[in-house]
């Protein structure tokens, strides 16, 4: 089966006529989208090219897909990577189930179509002559990518975090990005009846092929500037003062400044908004700070950095006694509730103090956070690589602690 495009448009789609049209009506839906992210967008639907956006978690990839998907109408599909994803997954599978009910509700019915067979060949020659029953649409359970491809209607699709995803996966997706067709081996190729707008998202765990990379428009999205993320709190309508809002967004940044495994999101600071305006808060203590700052920040060492920087957060011209930054009330250590003593020599270093932003010798936290963003900054155990265990940078294979555990059953000599 071999499907063609038309050219039909849908009563109920609505076209992007500008880059003003994008940015009015995406503020409509709640996204605040500038010229670069605006003018990309318009792109998209006018060249029939799939969009991948890449930069940290949180700063509004995800957000866009929706948000193309509600101001255009269309409906949005969803193939949420992972790794280990087999592309069955990904594209589409045979409903093997429903093919062995149906042989066994038929099976009288093959037996008259090969009563007249005098070989064991010729039977099974006359049942491979009827292959194209049970390998056919009606036994094909689609995937996203081919939902996305075979839908009647048109669609968004959302293809989130393809940087989680193995290799194998970016390949299969070469096809659609660039034809927007699927080959199916038993059936034949899937061409979109309607292109669909591909969105692709990328955390920047992994460099992604080139490729991949060729048949897209790229975009990479940052944090935004304080005006920006101020308009975008404003946005969504959190309760929470317009001046404590400004406030907010200062403290937030100034955390993105630290060296944290991972800095504050946009989503995120909108919690953190939320989150003081239900608890109706009017001035950002260090007390109030400190016990909302698990909001947004959502490791423990990061959160012991963070704490101890509270005096600074809530008051920038506090200065932060030195014991503050060499201590950490057990936060982030080997034993959870030491101050940095160690229970023999296996147990954990403190954790350095964030460098000071006038330390003209050292790298600023700008610096540090911005290496945390760069591809390929992951080794291969960061996800769990199978059969591979790291241990303080050092990859430890399964078979070797099989060989130390075998090792030890051994009988000593008496």
């Amino acid at each position: 089966m071999t499907t063609t495009p038309t050219d039909r448009q849908d009563a109920d789609e609505q076209q992007l006529d500008s880059v003003d049209d994008v940015k009015q009506r995406f503020a409509d839906a709640g996204y605040l989208a500038d010229d670069r992210l605006a003018t990309t967008v318009f792109l998209q639907t006018r060249l029939d090219k799939p969009v991948l956006l890449e930069g940290p978690a949180g700063v509004g990839k995800t957000q866009l897909a929706q948000s193309l998907a509600a101001v255009t109408g269309r409906r949005l599909v969803r193939l949420q990577c992972y790794e280990g994803q087999d592309e069955t997954k990904a594209l589409y599978e045979w409903d093997y189930g429903k093919q062995l009910l149906y042989t066994q509700i038929l099976r009288e019915k093959i037996g008259q179509v090969v009563a007249d067979t005098s070989t064991l060949d010729e039977a099974i020659e006359r049942i491979a002559a009827q292959d194209s029953v049970f390998f056919s649409d009606r036994f094909l359970a689609p995937r996203p990518l081919l939902e996305a491809i075979s839908s009647p209607d048109p669609v968004v699709l959302l293809v989130d975090e393809v940087d989680r995803a193995d290799e194998a996966l970016e390949a299969v997706l070469l096809e659609l990005l660039a034809e927007f067709q699927i080959s199916i081996p038993e059936i034949g190729t899937v061409v979109a009846e309607r292109k669909p707008y591909v969105v692709l998202t990328s955390n920047n765990t992994r460099d992604l092929s080139a490729a991949l990379k060729r048949r897209c428009l790229h975009l990479f999205l940052d944090y935004p500037d304080a005006q920006r993320e101020l308009e975008i709190i404003a946005s969504k309508d959190t309760g929470l003062s317009a001046t404590l809002a400004t406030r907010l967004v200062e403290v937030v940044r100034q955390l993105r400044e630290l060296d944290l495994r991972k800095a504050p999101s946009i989503s995120e600071t909108i919690d953190w908004a939320r989150t003081l305006a239900v608890l109706g808060v009017s001035e950002l203590s260090a007390e109030v700070l400190s016990s909302t700052l698990n909001v947004v920040v959502k490791y423990e060492r990061d959160l012991a950095r963070a704490l101890r920087e509270v005096p600074r957060l809530a008051d920038p011209n506090a200065v932060v006694p030195d014991s503050l930054h060499g201590h950490g009330h057990g936060h982030g250590h080997g034993h959870g509730h030491g101050h940095g003593h160690g229970h023999g020599d296996d147990a954990a270093p403190a954790a350095p103090a964030a460098p000071a932003a006038d330390d003209a010798d050292g790298p600023s936290g700008k610096d540090v956070r911005a290496s945390k963003d760069q591809p390929g900054r992951h080794d291969d155990g960061y996800y769990g690589a199978q059969g591979t265990t790291s241990v303080n940078g050092r990859a430890v294979s399964s078979g070797q602690g099989s060989r130390s555990f075998a090792a030890g059953s051994r009988k000593r000599p008496v």
